[in-house]
């Protein structure tokens, strides 16, 4: 096999770069063509500026917001990871006893079938008047964004367990808590991390959503405050800031999968030996 030329290494590292840095030109150049009234489509650079003064107060240009974006994406952030870690145990929990005892599945899965499809954010009206206007009914709806995705991937992991393992364990004496534990939950994992992958994605949306209605602080709120005062550079800004950690978040559940199924590689590269 021939090593790659240097041009070839070079494009693989800049070809993820590609296609973002042709929209950002493009974009600039439209902003600026006058098609637009500035005001309506900032120009990435004028994004990029109101970003700054977000992030770090370089001039003041965003006014209350300079120097605010770590604390606003605190807010955010610490709701989502509450949300999504309540889901997460609740859904994974729920998952694992529906998918390995019929019983459960009769008893529990109509009503869960029944709230599955009412949107999130149809619940915001009931949140507010439960928990009021702070971080609960946010949390409430991250946690509602999350918990079906993890659920129904939990389910779906449990049910396609190979059979065959669970026979040998059975023969091994294994008790039905010892092939849950040992076999059944192992073999669900990259189903589950599927689930996980979905729901921090819809744990993100349904976040800025609340914030937007029921809360008074954190990236949503600062996107929908900022569209009142005409300042949509800050609003792409928030935009922006939203996908980048729904990107991370997303990345580091990646990463946290590749680590736990360090076996499901080395069983992928036997059946392809094989």
């Amino acid at each position: 096999m021939t090593t790659p030329s240097i041009l070839t290494r070079l494009y693989r590292r800049v070809e993820r770069a590609i296609v973002p840095t042709l929209a950002l030109v493009g974009w600039e150049v439209f902003s600026r063509s006058g098609v637009l009234p500035p005001a309506l489509l900032p120009a990435p650079s004028q994004v990029l500026l109101a970003w700054a003064d977000w992030v770090v107060g370089t001039d003041g240009n965003t006014q209350t917001y300079s120097g605010h974006w770590i604390f606003d994406t605190a807010a955010s952030a610490a709701r989502v990871l509450t949300g999504f870690a309540l889901a997460t145990v609740l859904g994974v929990a729920m998952g694992m006893a529906i998918g390995w005892s019929r019983k459960v599945e009769k008893l529990i899965e109509p009503l869960l079938q029944i709230l599955r499809p009412i949107p999130p954010v149809s619940w915001i009206p009931l949140a507010i008047i439960w928990f009021g206007i702070a971080n609960k009914p946010a949390i409430f709806l991250v946690f509602l964004g999350s918990f079906f995705p993890i659920l129904l991937s939990t389910i779906h992991g449990v049910k396609t367990c190979d059979r065959n393992l669970l026979r040998a364990g059975a023969m091994a004496g294994g008790s039905p808590r010892n092939l849950l534990i040992h076999i059944v939950f192992p073999a669900a994992l990259p189903s589950i991390f599927s689930g996980l992958r979905i729901a921090i994605g819809s744990a993100w949306m349904l976040s800025v959503t609340a914030e937007m209605v029921a809360v008074k602080s954190g990236l949503g709120y600062v996107l929908w405050d900022s569209y009142y005062f005409l300042r949509y550079d800050i609003v792409i800004a928030a935009m922006v800031s939203i996908g980048l950690l729904g990107f991370l978040s997303d990345t580091a559940i990646k990463l946290l999968a590749a680590r736990v199924l360090r076996w499901q590689r080395g069983t992928t590269l036997q059946a392809n030996e094989g």
